[in-house]
């Protein structure tokens, strides 16, 4: 999770004066990338990516990248039964071929 979050915080938005910041909480086992600074007049602050692992799972919680956070973990080796997509309801996820909890 660390190396994928770090991956996408190298690389810098084509818009405005924006900075990706991780947040990595080892201790509660929160992860989160924001998306932090200006875009002219506009203010940019928003999360990007936010990932927790209970249970022995990894919950993503919030995936706005393009590719996809899940299908990563799973080219990394990650068994699809041990990822939640926390994002959809619980009744759509035995649909999504991830785990359901």
């Amino acid at each position: 999770i660390e190396t994928i979050l770090k991956n996408y915080a190298s690389v810098k938005p084509s818009y405005g004066n924006v900075d990706m910041q991780i947040t990595f909480d080892h201790q509660h086992d929160h992860y989160f990338l924001n998306s932090i600074g200006w875009d002219g007049h506009e203010r940019i602050h928003g999360c990007l990516l936010h990932v927790d692992l209970k249970n022995n799972k990894i919950w993503i919680q919030y995936d706005g990248t393009e590719e996809g956070i899940a299908d990563e973990l799973v080219s990394l080796g990650v068994p699809k039964e041990n990822i939640i997509l926390a994002f959809h309801p619980s009744y759509k996820r035995p649909y999504t071929g991830f785990a359901v909890n």
